[in-house]
């Protein structure tokens, strides 16, 4: 959650999204942070007792949104046109981007354009209140799980290209801590609700297995 980057600068790439306090997801939000705060993340992901699915994964997406923000936004000097200019996840893996509405057919661009694009559009998503609905008593509609997965798939993107293109960067920032509690937190709620599929995880594959054996 946004409490392990409590401390950190408060630079992100895009505006932080809030989710509105008193609120129903407020509430989940905080459950959440007091059993990160446990530091048993595989215990941290599992949905509360008599909570509604859709909504303890539209908070979660709303907070790893916000994570991935801030953790890109202590590395955009590193990440630029000439550094980065195709969004690879090392030699093997590269992003084209297209969101099915304004860009139909995908496009080869740089990282940085990549992400910008990506995280304008997750952002459009977290804030159409048809799609991720605010107010009490105003249902999810029936495709939300499939938005969110789509979500969380291009999220993991921004990860695979932090670790394999950045991460000399992150340790020369002191970030690696919060980049891997992040990352772990990340991949442990996929896995617990079968968010993404396993293919989509492949560039960071060895790091999965190294992060969560150890909690099986």
């Amino acid at each position: 959650m946004s409490l392990f980057l409590g401390n950190r600068s408060s630079k992100t790439f895009k505006p932080k999204k809030n989710i509105p306090e008193g609120s129903h997801q407020y509430e989940l939000l905080k459950h959440a942070e007091a059993t990160l705060g446990s530091g048993n993340l595989r215990m941290a992901v599992v949905l509360p007792d008599g909570e509604d699915l859709n909504e303890w994964v539209a908070v979660n997406t709303v907070d790893f949104f916000n994570q991935i923000n801030m953790l890109y936004g202590t590395i955009t000097d590193f990440c630029s046109e000439d550094s980065c200019p195709v969004m690879s996840a090392g030699p093997k893996y590269e992003y084209h981007w297209a969101d099915g509405t304004n860009i139909k057919k995908p496009i080869k661009c740089s990282a940085p354009k990549y992400i910008d694009y990506l995280m304008t559009w997750v952002q459009d998503q977290l804030d159409d209140e048809t799609l991720f609905p605010s107010k009490i008593g105003v249902p999810f509609p029936k495709n939300f799980m499939s938005v969110a997965k789509t979500i969380l798939k291009r999220l993991f993107r921004v990860y695979a290209h932090i670790y394999h293109q950045h991460f000399d960067a992150v340790m020369q920032l002191q970030e690696e801590a919060h980049l891997n509690t992040s990352f772990k937190h990340f991949i442990f709620f996929v896995q617990e609700f079968n968010l993404i599929d396993r293919k989509e995880l492949v560039p960071l594959q060895d790091l999965i297995e190294k992060l969560t054996t150890k909690d099986r």
